[in-house]
C-alpha cells in the first residue's frame, strides 16, 4: 500500500486536486454560512421564523454547519484519489 502513496502524480492529477480542493472548502464556506444564518434566524429574519418553526431552522442550520465544516475539512485534507 506505501508503494502507491509514494508515487508521483502527474500535472493534470494536481491541477484536479487543486480545483477540487478549492471548490470543496469554497462550497464548505457558503454552507456553513448559511447554517449560521438559518441558526440566527430570529434574530436576522424574523419573518423567516414565523413561517418556519424555529427549532427546525435550528436543527437544519446545525446540519448545514456541520456539513460545511466537513467539507473544509475534506478540502484541506486533498485526499482524492486515492483507492
Amino acid at each position: 500500500m506505501e508503494e502507491f502513496e509514494k508515487e508521483q502524480l502527474t500535472e493534470r492529477d494536481k491541477g484536479y486536486i487543486r480545483m477540487r480542493s478549492i471548490m470543496d472548502m469554497g462550497m464548505g464556506i457558503l454552507w456553513a454560512g448559511m447554517g449560521g444564518f438559518f441558526l440566527f434566524a430570529q434574530k436576522l429574519s424574523p419573518a423567516l421564523t414565523e413561517q418556519y418553526d424555529a427549532k427546525l431552522l435550528m436543527v437544519f442550520g446545525s446540519v448545514c454547519v456541520l456539513y460545511g465544516l466537513f467539507r473544509v475539512y475534506r478540502g484541506i485534507k486533498k485526499n482524492y484519489l486515492r483507492r
